[in-house]
């Protein structure tokens, strides 16, 4: 399964290539640090066919990726359209950059 991930802002976009694949068998899982794709491609079946070529596998696909504690994993969102499965993974708000302003004390002159 091909993927791409990137970060777009305060997200994580992940796409991968599932063509042929039934939507209802994908299954994504969040266990701590590891987000784990499956999805199953099955095989038509042909009762009394003789294959002459047979190139598009099928089976169980299976990535998995290390996501780290930066990520609200509560919140991710998967779609599934023409082949393609995305998710988006929003980075949670402990992980993202701040900003922090320095004030200036001054002791007093004597």
């Amino acid at each position: 399964m091909p993927v791409d991930l990137y970060r777009e802002a305060d997200r994580y976009i992940l796409t991968a290539d599932l063509p042929g694949v039934d939507p209802e068998s994908v299954d994504i899982d969040v266990d701590g640090q590891l987000l784990t794709i499956r999805a199953q491609r099955t095989a038509p079946h042909t009762e009394g066919a003789k294959w002459l070529v047979q190139e598009r596998p099928a089976g169980t696909y299976l990535r998995q990726f290390s996501i780290g504690e930066g990520v609200d994993s509560a919140n991710i969102f998967a779609s599934y359209d023409n082949g393609v499965l995305s998710l988006v993974i929003p980075v949670s708000e402990k992980a993202k950059p701040r900003k922090f302003h320095v004030l200036s004390q001054h002791s007093p002159q004597e």
